[in-house]
């Protein structure tokens, strides 16, 4: 969702080459073809394939594969998006390289660091050479963290790219049809973070609120790959559970499951990028957790934060059903960050290139020297990472 826009406007633009690699962290059939074909992207031209595994396997098995690819190509730098394993594990090898590695969406912070994630961000954002921020809480974090002014750029959000681009096909999108369900009449759920999802107690709390609250509405939850493991061994199976409307289906292409969320009463999860997608939305959005690394979608937008408590999410469910809360677009939210993005990339890059040319200095670790002339970029990307080579 985030690297489709971005390798769009590079098109739109001119002047790059693009090589799509793909890290295989997202196997789950559901959670890639599907994205790849709603989307419009082309098939990778790289697949790492790497699938599951620990944290620390994950990242090492991403930089093994990685390395070669940015050795072949030469990149003149490295892209990485969002907070993934996969984007740690490809800024990694990139910075030891001696690649600079620019990050978009640069800058969040939940300030928990019990969270992945939150490491992920963090260090990456410590190696990154460009910031490219989505929202304006990034600005003051990277420059509370010492991060030069120069290195940043506030350019808007991808996500809200992606999905003003695929509005109207989302519109078209049948799922609630074939689900029987009827507008505003119903509530989505979505739960993948290791902090819910690897917490028996913690995974039961939420459950329960999702029960109780399909007693008033449907519920449908498409279920994670991560999450099913651990339903499964609860008990809980695909279908209806036990008489209520709670509702567990497969994954979701993008395109029904934007329909799902724009046409929904209420939505409730634990996913950054639901909180933003809500937000352009104007749909009520429940966020299962005690902090967020998106706040604007909170101050500006239409998200509250409401834990894991059984009590408190079927409470600030009533409440966000008696009175929706209204919220607004934050600032360059407007399906236009991708080519900001590229515009930074181009006055960036350019300007290497050509210090780089001029002093005849190239990378450290890399085994020769790009050819001169006009910079010429190759996209590299994975699910959540891209390199940019000449």
């Amino acid at each position: 969702m985030k690297v489709a826009p971005i390798m769009a406007a590079m098109s739109r633009a001119g002047g790059f080459e693009s090589l799509l690699v793909h890290t295989g962290q997202h196997y789950d059939e559901h959670m890639s073809r599907l994205f790849f074909d709603d989307l419009g992207l082309r098939a990778p031209d790289v697949n790492l394939r790497v699938a599951g595994g620990s944290h620390a396997v994950l990242t090492a098995e991403v930089m093994m594969r990685f390395e070669p690819v940015c050795i072949e190509h030469r990149p003149d730098g490295v892209l990485v998006v969002g907070d993934v394993n996969s984007t740690l594990a490809c800024a990694l090898t990139a910075a030891k390289l001696g690649i600079p590695v620019i990050h978009v969406e640069a800058g969040l912070r939940s300030f928990d660091r019990s969270m992945p994630e939150e490491i992920n961000r963090v260090v990456t954002d410590a190696i990154s050479d460009l910031l490219l921020v989505s929202e304006p809480s990034g600005l003051d974090n990277l420059q509370r963290e010492g991060v030069a002014a120069e290195s940043v750029r506030l350019v808007g959000n991808v996500m809200v790219d992606t999905l003003l681009a695929h509005r109207a096909r989302a519109d078209r999108s049948n799922i609630l049809a074939r689900l029987k369900l009827r507008p505003r009449a119903y509530a989505v759920a979505t739960v993948h973070r290791a902090g819910n999802v690897d917490h028996a107690p913690t995974l039961s709390a939420i459950f329960d609120a999702l029960r109780r609250i399909s007693d008033d509405v449907p519920v449908v939850f498409p279920v994670h790959p991560r999450t099913r493991v651990r339903l499964d061994a609860m008990g809980h199976r695909s279908g209806t559970c036990d008489g209520a409307d709670l509702r567990l289906t497969e994954p979701l292409g993008y395109l029904d499951f934007l329909k799902l969320m724009a046409d929904a009463a209420v939505v409730l999860t634990d996913s950054g990028g639901i909180q933003e997608e809500t937000t352009i939305l104007g749909v009520p959005c429940l966020t299962l957790r005690e902090n967020t690394e998106r706040p604007i979608t909170v101050t500006q937008g239409t998200n509250r934060l409401v834990g894991t408590a059984t009590e408190a999410i079927v409470s600030a469910y009533r409440e966000a059903r008696a009175c929706p809360p209204k919220g607004s677009p934050p600032v360059l939210w407007d399906g236009r960050a991708a080519d900001r993005i590229v515009a930074c990339l181009e006055q960036e890059l350019r300007v290497r290139a050509r210090w780089h040319m001029a002093s005849g200095v190239t990378h450290p670790s890399l085994p020769m020297t790009p050819p001169p002339g006009t910079p010429r970029m190759t996209l590299a990307a994975g699910v959540h990472s891209l390199a940019w080579l000449r």
